[in-house]
């Protein structure tokens, strides 16, 4: 009765999953909605059926508060004060005299255009419009709420704690004991415990806003209550470019163009290359950082010591010192000026000084077959197939034939969600599935679990699910995925992605050698099964660094003994 009861929900969950994404994308082709209307409405009754575990309680009647914390961090600062919401492709913004506002955890450049309408470019296809359309269908019920809450019914008043709220809210800073005051009224709105209210006032508390806390929850108020009184509703709108745009690989193209430009200017197109989708500073650290270090820590010091003060933000003199050494040493940086918001690092390994790297390659391998590493930076959703697709095509140059470029390896380091085990853990996977549907993705992985045993790590080895949004999943949904034949151990974004846009390159297209190597491993962000380990519960911290860097040393070992 339990197990049917549990694939009952699995299944609802799923329905739900999908008539968010049939009304997303239903409401992209219309060019615009209003979160109240009917099409808003069938938003959010689908997320709060969902109910999924990174927004806690949006569907109880307090206010969701991790919940609220993750989606501010993934949208752009003063986006509750805006009525008008516009989505955008890449149209030129960034030369006008507007300001971008890059939210602290998604890297998108968004626009105040005037007090009542924000702008939020979308360079990373369709993966991030679901991501922006998901958070503020949660912003948009969290602010119902507090519009049931303050809003006297019947009437066109509102309770005493709102009159408190909004007269503090209109100040820019308050003494110790107005704040105190007008978060316990705050915490009467939300209700939620005082010392939860004054945890996050806290937390968002910036210099130059430090009541920024209260004036959010001011402004999701206000707009939801004149919508109520007015009638002046909120919109959501698509731009007519990025209708037209999305799904052309039009960023995609010139980030890869831009890359291979380089590669053929360095004469690297025809050496060895080994693509890494990975962080900004693993792959360098581990290159150089002992040996660029030696003067700082000593022999007897752990690597593992070395990569957490690599980590460390007040560290910036040694990161500086260990770049300086990799660029002394054939490493060719560059920052994205395509819109896709991927930088890249080039390692030419026939250039590396003598004692320089703290990796040893066979002296019998000729210069013209040194292997040269290519780094990416994380690539999101959809963006992965965009990205990959466009740099295994061959290189196009002027009267002459096209380039093949020689691609020996493919590696994909990731965070993930875990379904067994904690924060920190690994997963090695041996297939990816796509969500909502049948598509499956078995490879042969150079990577295996007996790799990483022996590092105090616990290890998966299986499959992966690649997500339509990690803001989307619920403990019914990933309880079957893992309890199932399809023995999932993780969910991530990219994998489906970067694995068909492979397959076609080697399989079908013959752009790239049909044997290349393939290497995925992820580390756990979280653990959505578990209360209290969501993403919504916080970073990693230090406990990401040793799986990173692990993961790193057992593609780079892989490399240089290839």
């Amino acid at each position: 009765m339990g197990k049917t009861t549990d694939t009952t929900r699995a299944q609802e969950s799923t329905n739900a999953i999908e008539r968010l994404y049939i009304t997303m994308r239903h409401l992209f082709n219309r060019g615009f909605y209003k979160p109240t209307g009917v099409s808003g409405e069938s938003l959010k009754n689908a997320l709060l059926q969902l109910r999924p575990e990174i927004y806690g309680s949006v569907a109880e009647e307090k206010a969701e508060l991790s919940g609220l914390i993750y989606v501010l961090e993934r949208l752009p600062e003063g986006i509750e004060q805006c009525r008008f919401i516009n989505l955008t492709s890449d149209e030129g913004y960034g030369k006008s005299q507007f300001k971008a506002i890059v939210p602290p955890k998604r890297r998108r450049n968004c626009y105040r255009i005037d007090e009542e309408q924000m702008n939020i470019e979308i360079t990373r296809g369709r993966s991030d419009i679901y991501d922006i359309l998901t958070h503020l269908t949660f912003l948009f019920i969290e602010s119902e709420k507090i519009c049931k809450r303050v809003l006297i019914e019947d009437t066109d008043k509102t309770i005493r704690d709102w009159t408190k709220l909004e007269a503090a809210a209109q100040k820019n800073q308050l003494t110790q004991s107005e704040r105190e005051v007008a978060l316990i009224h705050t915490a009467n709105i939300l209700a939620r415990p005082f010392e939860e209210i004054m945890d996050i006032h806290n937390f968002l508390a910036t210099k130059k806003n430090p009541e920024r806390f209260l004036k959010i929850i001011y402004w999701l108020g206000k707009l939801a209550i004149e919508e109520e009184l007015t009638g002046d509703k909120r919109v959501i709108t698509f731009s007519a470019l990025l209708r037209e745009r999305l799904g052309h690989h039009i960023h995609g193209e010139r980030w890869a163009v831009s890359i291979k430009d380089v590669l053929a200017k360095k004469g690297l197109l025809k050496r060895p290359i080994h693509i890494i989708s990975a962080n900004m500073h693993s792959v360098m650290n581990s290159l150089f950082a002992r040996k660029a270090l030696s003067k700082e820590f000593t022999d007897s010091d752990d690597s593992l010591k070395i990569f957490q003060a690599l980590s460390s933000s007040q560290n910036l003199a040694l990161q500086n010192k260990v770049s300086a050494a990799a660029k002394k040493n054939g490493m060719i940086a560059i920052d994205d000026l395509s819109g896709t918001n991927i930088d890249v690092q080039i390692f030419d390994l026939a250039k590396l000084g003598p004692s320089a790297c703290c990796y040893e390659m066979s002296a019998e391998i000729s210069e013209g077959q040194k292997p040269v590493i290519f780094v990416m930076d994380y690539a999101f959703g959809e963006q992965a197939y965009e990205t990959i697709d466009e740099l295994l095509k061959p290189y196009k140059t002027k009267g002459r034939k096209d380039v093949f470029l020689n691609i020996a390896s493919i590696s994909i380091m990731g965070k993930a969600g875990i379904l067994e085990g904690g924060k920190g853990d690994l997963m090695i996977p041996s297939a990816h599935i796509f969500e909502g549907t049948a598509d499956n993705y078995p490879f042969k992985n150079e990577l295996s679990a007996f790799d990483f045993k022996g590092h105090g790590l616990a290890v998966f080895e299986g499959t992966m699910v690649t997500v339509l949004g990690t803001s989307l999943q619920n403990k019914d949904i990933l309880k079957f995925f893992h309890q199932s034949t399809w023995n999932v151990i993780g969910l991530e974004m990219e994998g489906v992605h970067y694995q068909k846009a492979i397959q076609s390159a080697s399989k079908i297209r013959k752009s790239i050698r049909e044997d290349v190597k393939v290497r995925y491993a992820y580390y756990a962000s979280d653990n959505p099964l578990e209360t209290g380990s969501t993403l919504a519960s916080g970073g990693l911290g230090t406990t990401g660094v040793k799986p990173t860097y692990l993961i790193t040393d057992k593609i780079l070992q892989q490399i240089f003994n290839s």
